[in-house]
C-alpha cells in the first residue's frame, strides 16, 4: 500500500484549532527537534480531540529522529518498548510520547519463529521499521487519527481525508479493511471505542469485515486483551460501547463465558456494573478494574456454583472452586493479574455473607478492605431481583449509624435469626 499523493494542507483559518489548547510542553518540544533539524508534528488522538474541541487526555509527537537522536536532545527522555522504541520525553512534569515516523515492514520482517501461529492469521509482528511521513501515515489505524497539527505554522496535514470523516462522523480504515483488520484484530475494538467516546458511526465496509474477521480476536494475546479492555469500559462510555460490542458480535470472544449467559433479559446484572461505572467516572470517583470482571464474571460463577452443588458438592465448596474456574477460564482470553485475583475473589466470598447478615459476622464483615466493593455489587444484584430490597436497605442503613444504632440493628437480627438446636457434649469414655 503506498500513498501517492501530497497532503491536503489546510492553514490556520480554515481549522478549528485554538493554540492556547495545545499543551505549552508539547509546542516546546516540537520546537526543539525542528531547532535541532529533525520534522515534527503533533499527531493522533489529541489532533483529532482538538478538531472537535475536545480536551486531549495527552499529547503525541511524531517525528523524523530516530530514538537515540530523541535522547541526544532532551536531558528528561526515557526509552520505552520492545516492538517498537518510544521516547518519553519529561518536561515541567508533563510526560509526551515522541515517536519516530513507522514504514511498513517488509515480508521477511513479518516472521517471528517464536509467533508463527500469529503470522498465519496475517498479523504484523514486528514494527521496529523507521520512515518518513507518509509512510507513518499509512500505519496509522483509522483516517481521523492520521492528522498531523504543526503547532508553529498552525497548519494541518491530512493524507488520507480525515477530516471529511470528521465533519462525516465516521470511523474508517485506511485502506482495505479486511487487510488492516488481519493485521491488528485490535482495531475491532479500537473502532468500537472510539465510535462510543465521540458517537461516531463505523464505516459500513469495516462493519462487513469485522463480522467476517472477530474470531480473530481469539488469537489476540490475553495481555494485550487487558489493556484493551481497560481502555474500553474504564473512559466514561462503558455501557454505550458494550452495546456496541454485543451489538457487533465482538463482546463474545472477550467474555464468552459471559455471553452465554445472557438471556437477552435488559438491564441485566453486566450492563447496570457498566453504567454504575460510568456513572462514577463523571462524578470523579475512584474505579477498580477488579471490580468489574467481578460483575462480568457474576453470572457466569453462579451458574458454575449452581452445577456443583446440584453435582452434590457442599456450598462452601462449591463457592471456592468455582470462583478459581471463572477466573481460570476468562483469563484464557484476558488476562486477570492476580492482585486482581484476590480482590474479585475478595468481592465475591462477601456475597453470601451479606445475604445472610449472620449476627456475629456484622462487624467483621463492615471492617474487611474489600465490603464497599462487595455492598456496591450486592446493590446490583438487588436491581436485578438476586437479593430482597431490605437486605440491601439494611446493610445501607448500619453504615451510617452510630455504635449505639447497630447494636441495635445487630439484637434485631438475633431475635428474628432462628435458633438452632444445641449439641449435647459427648462425655468422654475412661481410658
Amino acid at each position: 500500500m503506498k500513498n501517492k499523493h501530497f497532503p491536503q494542507i489546510i492553514s490556520p483559518d480554515g481549522h478549528s484549532i485554538s493554540l492556547p489548547a495545545v499543551s505549552d510542553n508539547a509546542v516546546k518540544i516540537v520546537q526543539e527537534l525542528k531547532c535541532a533539524g529533525y520534522e515534527a508534528h503533533l499527531v493522533g488522538g489529541c489532533v483529532r480531540d482538538l478538531l472537535l474541541d475536545r480536551t486531549p487526555k495527552d499529547f503525541d509527537i511524531a517525528t523524523d529522529a530516530q530514538p537515540e537522536e530523541i535522547k541526544s536532545i532532551f536531558r528528561g527522555c526515557r526509552l520505552i518498548g520492545r516492538r517498537f522504541r518510544l521516547a518519553h520525553v519529561r518536561k515541567n512534569g508533563e510526560v509526551i510520547e515522541v515517536a519516530t515516523y513507522r514504514a511498513a515492514p517488509s515480508p521477511t520482517d513479518d516472521v517471528d519463529e517464536d509467533r508463527t501461529h500469529i503470522a498465519d492469521h496475517g498479523q504484523v509482528l514486528r514494527d521496529n521499521v523507521y520512515g518518513t511521513q507518509q509512510d507513518d501515515v499509512l500505519r496509522r489505524d483509522f483516517t481521523i487519527n492520521a492528522l498531523y497539527f504543526d503547532p508553529q505554522e498552525q497548519s494541518v496535514r491530512d493524507f488520507v481525508g480525515g477530516i471529511a470523516d470528521l465533519e462525516k462522523r465516521v470511523i474508517r480504515t485506511i485502506g482495505d479493511p479486511l487487510e488492516r483488520l488481519r493485521q491488528d484484530p485490535v482495531r475491532m475494538l479500537r473502532a468500537v471505542r472510539f465510535a462510543a467516546k465521540l458517537e461516531f458511526n463505523i464505516d459500513p465496509a469495516m462493519l462487513t469485515a469485522t463480522s467476517e474477521l472477530a474470531a480473530l480476536l481469539l488469537h489476540v494475546p490475553p495481555a494485550r486483551m487487558l489493556d484493551e479492555v481497560i481502555k474500553l469500559f474504564h473512559g466514561g462510555y462503558a455501557l454505550r460501547t458494550y452495546d456496541m460490542l454485543r451489538e457487533y458480535g465482538l463482546f463474545r470472544y472477550i467474555f464468552p463465558f459471559t455471553e452465554q449467559c445472557l438471556d437477552g433479559i435488559t438491564p441485566n446484572l453486566s450492563s447496570l456494573a457498566l453504567a454504575n461505572t460510568d456513572n462514577r467516572i463523571q462524578l470523579g470517583k475512584p474505579v477498580i478494574p477488579a471490580f468489574l470482571f467481578a460483575c462480568l464474571l457474576w453470572d457466569p460463577l453462579q451458574a458454575d456454583v449452581h452445577k456443583l452443588q446440584d453435582g452434590g458438592m457442599d456450598s462452601r465448596r462449591a463457592w471456592s472452586v468455582a470462583a478459581s474456574d471463572a477466573v481460570r477460564d476468562q483469563a484464557q482470553h484476558v488476562a486477570i493479574p492476580r492482585r486482581f485475583v484476590i480482590v474479585i475473589k475478595d468481592i465475591w466470598a462477601l456475597q453470601p455473607l451479606l445475604e445472610q447478615r449472620s449476627p456475629k459476622s456484622i462487624h467483621r464483615i463492615l471492617g474487611h478492605k474489600r465490603f464497599r466493593a462487595a455492598y456496591d455489587l450486592m446493590l446490583l444484584r438487588t436491581e436485578v431481583n438476586e437479593i430482597k430490597s431490605e437486605i440491601a436497605q439494611w446493610w445501607t442503613r448500619i453504615q451510617d449509624a452510630d455504635q449505639q444504632e447497630r447494636e441495635s440493628m445487630i439484637r434485631g437480627l438475633r431475635e428474628t435469626t432462628p435458633k438452632r438446636g444445641r449439641r449435647r457434649k459427648r462425655k468422654s469414655r475412661a481410658a
